[in-house]
């Protein structure tokens, strides 16, 4: 239930706030009462009314003097003020100077009286509804800024993510609610690395917008089966591309997901470059797949951050990109173990790669055994 309007009666005359009261109360308002200037203003922070009936003439703060002390505090300044006096004209002035909203003369009328301050309290009343809606819209907007700047992180953050990790590991990512997965740490992972043959000598004859073009047809076929197969696009610059599988979230069967994928990018490349050989562009596309341990994290500065991969896995990988010639995958023997009953290969080497001081094997991928295959006399690799 709502707690009816305070008044306050500041008077130093008793039987005029007898008076008083006994015209308000009746109405269902509640009267307070202070008998000087000083007290009506402690009343007034004290109480909180809603109205203010003033007498003019007191023997220390005058009526003007305390009407001008509630307009010029920012808390009070839209309280209502009614001053009482006997006086004429001139008085009527000086409340309306001081800030008064109204004026009524004694002896008043009583009818006037109520009429004037449910007249005011009405008005008052829908002051503090605007101020609550004002509130409340202000907190509204905190609320929705609030989340305007989460939704906006969020997409950021989305964005950044999107640049290395296929869109569904994104999405995973910001929807658990941190990146703290990639943050440095160790892990077994696959690595595959792609290279266009015979780019140089493209680049170095075709115009520049062909070239661009070239990479443009190029970058995007091998990236969306990158996001097909869920690799981690760790890097990609001109003719090549390296992508790592088992990382920053573990995946079944790494080393056969990047064979997997490196089938279908040698497939997808066979009629890309069909096209380009109609227009005189000799390209042809390599790669080595690598399985092993690394250090993997994001590295980089605020405005740009980058997810990558440190070890021997991500040299050998790209050493046996190196050595494969046009249309070949090429394997090395960890990578091999993990996929042999699955694949068909053709032993290589061994062969001696830049920063190995050993040989290695390596097994050229030639296709993914049916299933059929996989357990049939006679389906070993060769």
């Amino acid at each position: 239930m709502t707690a009816p309007p305070t008044i306050l009666i500041v008077d130093d005359t008793p039987q005029n706030i007898r008076l008083l009261d006994a015209v308000l109360s009746p109405q269902g308002y509640r009267v307070v009462a202070a008998g000087s200037g000083r007290e009506g203003l402690e009343k007034i922070s004290s109480e909180n009314p809603a109205l203010v009936l003033l007498d003019i003439v007191m023997p220390d703060l005058s009526g003007f003097e305390i009407c001008r002390g509630i307009r010029e505090n920012p808390a009070t300044r839209l309280l209502p003020v009614v001053m009482l006096t006997s006086s004429g004209d001139p008085d009527k002035v000086r409340a309306i100077e001081a800030g008064a909203d109204d004026f009524i003369e004694r002896p008043f009328n009583q009818p006037e009286l109520l009429a004037r301050v449910r007249s005011l309290l009405r008005i008052k009343a829908y002051y503090d509804t605007i101020q609550a809606q004002a509130l409340e819209l202000a907190a509204w907007n905190q609320t929705l800024e609030a989340r305007v700047r989460a939704q906006v992180e969020e997409l950021q953050r989305l964005s950044r993510l999107r640049r290395f990790l296929s869109p569904q590991i994104a999405d995973l990512i910001v929807s658990s609610g941190g990146e703290g997965m990639l943050e440095g740490h160790r892990r077994e992972i696959t690595v595959a690395f792609c290279d266009l043959r015979g780019f140089t000598a493209f680049a170095e004859t075709a115009e520049p917008e062909d070239v661009m073009g070239v990479l443009a047809e190029f970058h995007s076929e091998l990236g969306q089966l990158v996001f097909r197969f869920e690799g981690t696009l760790e890097w990609f610059a001109g003719d090549g591309i390296m992508t790592i599988f088992n990382d920053p979230f573990p995946c079944p069967d790494p080393s056969m997901r990047a064979v997997r994928m490196a089938l279908a990018m040698q497939a997808r490349f066979r009629e890309l470059a069909g096209g380009w050989r109609k227009r005189g562009y000799d390209l042809d596309l390599g790669i080595g797949i690598a399985a092993g341990y690394a250090t993997l994290g994001k590295i980089g500065f605020e405005a740009r951050w980058e997810y990558s991969a440190v070890g021997s896995v991500v040299n050998a990988a790209s050493r046996l990109c190196d050595e494969a010639q046009g249309g070949q995958i090429l394997l090395e023997p960890r990578a091999f173990a993990a996929v042999e009953r699955s694949v068909l290969v053709e032993p290589i080497g061994p062969l001696t790669l830049k920063g190995f001081h050993r040989p290695m094997a390596a097994f050229n991928l030639l296709a993914e055994k049916t299933e059929a295959a996989k357990v049939a006399p006679g389906a070993e690799n060769r």
